[in-house]
């Protein structure tokens, strides 16, 4: 596992998800009711729908490596998985073997400076991730720098908490319900109360699709999966 330096911010948010790595898979199905699941396999499918370049792939934010997997398994390529957090690609990398394990490359680093060169990827996942890394243009200007021209990027990432969401539930959840949960199974709740913190910070779909076409991107197109929990977009870098 290559091992690059990590930024101040990068590494203060990964200390927080590597004191929960060894329970952040189970918290992460019980605490979207396995949706989850769906939702990482809705990306994947958006990533390698026709039309994608030749080449391998980037996961960013890969974590324990779920999308990794998937991306490794549905498309048969290579998986650059690039997370700040060593905890938690070291639970990801428990995971995998055979030829999913040779298809997938951990690499501790951060969104903000790649360790890629330019154009070397056919597309990008960044799933539940595009929130921790700050500032957002500047990762988009990464993505767009290491994407192939007519390589896409998809991004899986909450609804915003600013909107009333089915009378105002998904904010209690955020506020009163998720740090609880969070705090029970793993013993610690400051990740998730951090994790509600940052989805009601979160700018809406409309203005994430803006950012990425200010970044390069084009085509860019999002839809809400449900009920506007999370939302899926996609661009793909010009030409």
């Amino acid at each position: 596992m290559a091992d690059l330096p990590v930024p101040g911010d990068a590494r203060r948010v990964a200390g927080m998800f590597g004191r929960v790595a060894g329970s952040y898979d189970l918290l992460n199905h019980v605490l979207s009711a396995g949706l989850d699941i769906a939702w990482r396999r809705a990306m994947v499918r958006a990533l390698l729908a026709p039309g994608l370049p030749a080449g391998p792939v980037l996961d960013l934010a890969a974590g324990t490596l779920d999308v990794s997997l998937l991306l490794s398994r549905l498309g048969r390529r290579t998986v650059v998985a690039v997370d700040p957090c060593l905890p938690m690609l070291l639970a990801g990398r428990a995971k995998i073997g055979g030829d999913s394990g040779a298809a997938i490359r951990p690499v501790l680093g951060d969104g903000l400076r790649l360790p890629l060169p330019d154009a070397s990827v056919a597309g990008a996942t960044i799933a539940f991730g595009i929130r921790n890394i700050r500032p957002r243009p500047d990762a988009f200007a990464e993505l767009v720098r290491v994407v192939r021209p007519g390589g896409r990027l998809v991004v899986l990432e909450f609804g915003t908490g600013k909107r009333r969401l089915w009378g105002g539930a998904y904010n209690f959840y955020l506020r009163n319900v998720l740090p609880i949960i969070g705090k029970l199974v793993s013993g610690d709740d400051e990740a998730y109360r951090y994790l509600a913190e940052t989805i009601r910070e979160f700018p809406d779909e409309g203005t994430l699709a803006e950012e990425m076409r200010r970044a390069g991107f084009q085509e860019v197109s999002y839809r809400a999966m449900t009920g506007g929990i999370v939302f899926l977009h996609a661009g793909v870098k010009a030409l």
